[in-house]
Protein backbone atom coordinates (compact mmCIF):
# COMPACT_ATOMS: atom_id res chain seq x y z
CA UNK A 1 0.00 0.00 0.00
CA UNK A 2 2.98 2.08 1.35
CA UNK A 3 4.89 1.77 -2.57
CA UNK A 4 1.46 2.03 -4.66
CA UNK A 5 0.96 5.69 -2.91
CA UNK A 6 4.55 6.73 -3.50
CA UNK A 7 4.10 5.50 -6.86
CA UNK A 8 1.06 7.16 -7.60
CA UNK A 9 2.72 10.76 -6.04
CA UNK A 10 5.57 10.74 -8.23
CA UNK A 11 3.72 9.62 -11.71
CA UNK A 12 1.72 12.49 -10.78
CA UNK A 13 4.24 15.14 -9.98
CA UNK A 14 6.44 14.05 -13.17
CA UNK A 15 2.98 14.64 -15.10
CA UNK A 16 2.09 18.28 -13.47
CA UNK A 17 5.89 19.22 -14.63
CA UNK A 18 5.58 17.83 -17.86
CA UNK A 19 2.08 19.56 -18.48
CA UNK A 20 4.02 23.06 -16.71
CA UNK A 21 6.88 22.73 -19.67
CA UNK A 22 4.64 22.19 -22.22
CA UNK A 23 1.79 25.41 -21.07
CA UNK A 24 5.33 27.75 -21.08
CA UNK A 25 6.86 26.43 -24.03
CA UNK A 26 2.96 26.83 -25.95
CA UNK A 27 2.94 30.88 -24.33
CA UNK A 28 6.64 32.34 -25.03
CA UNK A 29 6.41 35.18 -27.29
CA UNK A 30 9.12 35.87 -30.34
CA UNK A 31 11.57 37.99 -29.37
CA UNK A 32 11.51 41.60 -31.70
CA UNK A 33 14.73 42.22 -33.65
CA UNK A 34 16.52 45.57 -32.83
CA UNK A 35 14.16 46.02 -29.65
CA UNK A 36 16.44 47.43 -26.26
CA UNK A 37 19.91 47.61 -28.80
CA UNK A 38 20.27 44.02 -29.84
CA UNK A 39 20.76 44.95 -33.02
CA UNK A 40 23.64 47.25 -34.48
CA UNK A 41 25.15 47.52 -31.10
CA UNK A 42 27.94 50.02 -30.97
CA UNK A 43 31.15 48.90 -29.76
CA UNK A 44 32.45 51.35 -26.67
CA UNK A 45 35.91 49.89 -26.53
CA UNK A 46 39.11 48.30 -27.26
CA UNK A 47 40.18 48.78 -31.36
CA UNK A 48 36.54 48.36 -32.86
CA UNK A 49 35.50 51.45 -30.50
CA UNK A 50 32.58 53.58 -31.95
CA UNK A 51 31.96 50.74 -34.87
CA UNK A 52 28.89 48.39 -35.45
CA UNK A 53 28.92 45.26 -34.33
CA UNK A 54 28.49 43.05 -37.30
CA UNK A 55 29.54 39.79 -39.27
CA UNK A 56 32.99 41.62 -40.19
CA UNK A 57 33.30 42.84 -36.68
CA UNK A 58 32.40 39.64 -34.73
CA UNK A 59 33.94 36.59 -35.36
CA UNK A 60 31.93 34.51 -33.01
CA UNK A 61 29.26 34.76 -36.00
CA UNK A 62 28.83 32.62 -38.38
Amino acid sequence: MRDTKHLEKHANKIAESKKEKELFRSQRKAVEAGAHGTLEYTIKKGSNKNRIADDKILKSKK
